[in-house]
């Protein structure tokens, strides 16, 4: 199972976000790709990186910082995600280096573009599914749908997505725990692979969805607990490459 550690952007700096208020932001870094740079010092394999304003704004706004940390990374991987809703955007990012793009809102309004997408780059295009209350919410979570997250992840069966982010917005930034249940359940319904995002507050955490490992979860993103020193990355890691 791979850890993402997440970088998210917020007028260049790194922040954490409490259930995605952007007047909650916490800032951790000044300097986004020192703490990429740190992330892969720890033995971090991939990097998790999200526009946040861009994800408001509709268009990617924290641009110089993510190509500081694609130099940083040295050609390791990292995803993005955040204001990315056209194929000129897509082929922008992943022409830069970018090893995936992270489709959200453009996911729930225009399908048939994520589904032109995973043809024309295969293996390079990501889901992100944001929901609250098992509804998907869009516009950097602004904005909750009717639609359930299982309806919006069916839509993109065998189409070629290489995972889904299924991220419980309730919990994200909070340490209250991942939402275990709705996550596995989200799995076992798919044979697209799952990442688990939103609340992961320690080592026992990421034990319980490393137990789920089989149903097609086959990653975690962590932000907060990493940056606050409830999870040392070293122990996280040996726990889910193990």
């Amino acid at each position: 199972m791979i850890l993402f550690p997440a970088i998210d952007l917020k007028q260049g700096q790194c922040v954490r976000l409490l259930r995605g208020e952007m007047d909650t932001a916490t800032t951790y870094n000044s300097d986004p790709a020192n703490q990429a740079r740190r992330f892969l010092d720890a033995g971090c394999e991939w990097l998790h990186v999200v526009d946040l304003d861009g994800a408001f704004a509709g268009k990617s706004v924290n641009g110089a910082a993510v190509d500081a940390i694609l130099a940083e990374a040295g050609g390791l991987p990292v995803q993005l995600g955040g204001g990315i809703r056209d194929e000129a955007g897509i082929a922008y990012w992943l022409e830069r280096g970018i090893t995936r793009v992270i489709l959200g809102t453009v996911a729930l309004r225009d399908p048939e573009l994520v589904k032109r997408a995973c043809a024309r780059w295969p293996g390079r295009i990501v889901v992100g599914i944001d929901a609250k209350q098992g509804k998907v919410a869009v516009t950097g979570w602004s904005e909750t749908s009717t639609m359930k997250a299982l309806d919006l992840a069916l839509k993109f069966e065998a189409t070629g997505v290489a995972a889904i982010v299924y991220t419980d917005i309730g919990r994200d930034g909070t340490l209250s725990g991942p939402n275990v249940e709705e996550t596995v359940d989200l799995a076992f319904q798919l044979t697209t692979p799952i990442i688990a995002s939103g609340g992961v507050s320690n080592l026992d955490d990421l034990r319980a969805l490393k137990q789920h490992e089989k149903s097609g979860i086959v990653g975690v993103i962590s932000g907060r607990a990493i940056y606050d020193g409830r999870i040392k990355l070293a122990e996280a890691l040996k726990l889910l490459q193990g």
